[in-house]
């Protein structure tokens, strides 16, 4: 037999194929050939796989040897197929029995010295596999527990191309191999940040208190040091945890990145993301050579991208997260094909008064040294279209010398109780959208609010006298509706009240105040 074949996984974005990897041994001048469309991490498999198995004891064959992939059309890349090739070839070459192989799916790369090494995107490659009608794995040891995720997958986890061609000979127990799912595979919340710590900032909490129960984008203004940032980081801890569905699709994308932790790759918590203000648009949004990889804010789904210093990024990616902010996904479009990844994030911006950050200080401390005209410029950097895209505006101030001497009187609630607010509330907002296919209020479209949950007109005055002022956009009735609707979620009320639409207004327009939380009974 000089034709042996196995199986393997490309991934085009998050979207697997099945791929056919077929080997021919030929007489003819020694020599190897890939056909494929492959980047050239792969075009480079041929030395990876030629000393991998010389320096596992096993003999390359001195013929013609092709190596075909299928479906053709599909791209190919990585160093994943490594382990596929280098055993179909011992196949193809009668070094290893054939039938061992056809329903087996292949993934991993090899080192010069035969070590099998981890790699990405192992989970959305199950998955695919899964669907396709194929359940028998052969992966690195490393990426055993991930593909472990997938019900009903039966792994092989191999430490070595000589390991792998012993068991398929038979040589090596079957059970060795076997590996079974470790219930602690989960990677852990950080429990060190809690809202609690935060002194102070009664308005910004209940910002972030009603963010997280609807979905709502906030940007957070105020001098350096009034908290804004130790507020973002602790959004993760208020939100409810992710379901089961979503903790899957939330490790598949950072799977796919090579962002899993060896041993404890599910992510059951809401990710959270803040990349620097330096930042390239394809750090931001996803990019690299060949098929896009996902970028921070795919990173983020399901949970919270923070961007510190906003006005400091570049005007481009900050225009670039428009799409997404709308679609709840971003396409990539490269020559060799489109990647899609999802992108369903909250956003949360953060900006200082002005460049030199001393607006908003006390007149016994360095003063702005900001022309007005400078300061102005700063704050349009987050474009028109951008802020109308925000939710919630608030404004932080320094926190008084009385408050931060009550500092150690437990002034503030602990995540903990917020959270069982923010769930609560969601369940009011999932029960009032069941069947719709949205689950906050921050991604019911405008029309669609105001027609099947519409607010009574005399409510909206106040709206009506922003709009006529130009405070107010149309898009920022809409959000003021749905801003509106999560306080009464919050409220645990049917439906937004005077008291609902007036704070909602209120923290649209950048001056939110804190009003007494109405807990449900």
């Amino acid at each position: 037999m000089t034709v042996a074949r196995t199986l393997s996984v490309a991934l085009v974005g998050m979207s697997p194929h099945l791929v056919e990897v077929e080997v021919d041994v030929a007489t003819g001048i020694p020599g190897f050939t890939l056909t494929a469309l492959a980047d050239r991490v792969l075009k480079q498999a041929e030395q990876r796989v030629k000393a991998a198995i010389a320096n596992s004891g096993e003999k390359w064959p001195g013929r013609r040897v092709t190596v075909a992939m299928s479906p053709a059309a599909v791209p190919k890349s990585g160093s994943a197929f490594d382990v596929p090739v280098a055993v179909t070839a011992l196949a193809a070459a009668e070094e290893l029995p054939p039938e061992r192989i056809t329903d087996l799916v292949l993934l991993g790369e090899l080192a010069l010295g035969g070590e099998v090494k981890p790699v990405s995107g192992v989970l959305p490659a199950v998955i695919g596999a899964m669907q396709a009608g194929f359940d028998r794995f052969v992966v690195p040891v490393g990426n055993a527990q991930e593909a472990l995720l997938v019900p009903g997958a039966q792994v092989w986890a191999v430490s070595s191309l000589a390991q792998l061609c012993g068991w398929l000979r038979g040589l090596v127990d079957d059970e060795e191999l076997r590996v079974a799912r470790d219930p602690d595979a989960v990677v852990a919340p950080d429990p060190g940040l809690d809202l609690a710590d935060v002194v102070g900032q009664d308005k910004a909490r209940r910002a972030l208190e009603i963010a997280a129960a609807g979905g709502h984008h906030l940007l957070m203004s105020g001098p350096p040091g009034v908290g804004k940032t130790m507020l973002a980081e602790r959004l993760p801890g208020i939100l409810p945890a992710l379901t089961d569905a979503e903790a899957m699709e939330v490790t598949a994308i950072h799977s796919v990145a090579g962002r899993l932790a060896a041993g404890r790759p599910l992510i059951t918590q809401p990710p959270f993301s803040a990349p620097h203000h330096s930042a390239t648009m394809a750090a931001i949004v996803g990019g690299g050579a060949g098929i896009a990889g996902p970028g921070e804010i795919s990173l983020a789904h399901r949970g919270v991208l923070f961007l510190d210093e906003a006005p400091e990024f570049n005007a481009r990616v900050l225009d670039a997260l428009r799409q997404p902010l709308e679609n709840g996904r971003i396409v990539l479009n490269r020559a060799n094909g489109a990647a899609v990844y999802p992108s369903e994030f909250l956003l949360v911006l953060a900006a200082n008064p002005c460049p030199c950050s001393a607006a908003g200080q006390s007149v016994d401390e360095r003063q702005c040294v900001c022309a007005p005209g400078v300061r102005s410029r700063y704050k349009s950097r987050l474009s028109g279209p951008l802020r109308d895209r925000i939710d919630i505006f608030v404004e932080l101030e320094r926190v008084s010398r009385r408050v931060l001497a009550q500092q150690g009187e437990g002034l503030g609630e602990a995540s903990a109780v917020v959270r069982l607010r923010v769930e609560s509330a969601r369940a009011r907002t999932q029960q009032r959208l069941a069947g719709t296919g949205w689950t906050v209020n921050g991604d019911v479209p405008g029309p669609v609010l105001r027609r099947r949950w519409p607010v009574d007109p005399r409510l909206l005055r106040a709206l009506g006298h922003a709009v006529d002022r130009g405070r107010l956009s149309t898009r920022g009735i809409d959000r003021v509706l749905r801003v509106a609707w999560t306080l009464a979620d919050l409220a645990a009320v049917d439906r937004p009240g005077q008291d609902q639409v007036d704070e909602a207004l209120e923290f649209r327009l950048g001056r939110g105040n804190p009003r007494p939380m109405q807990v449900p009974a």
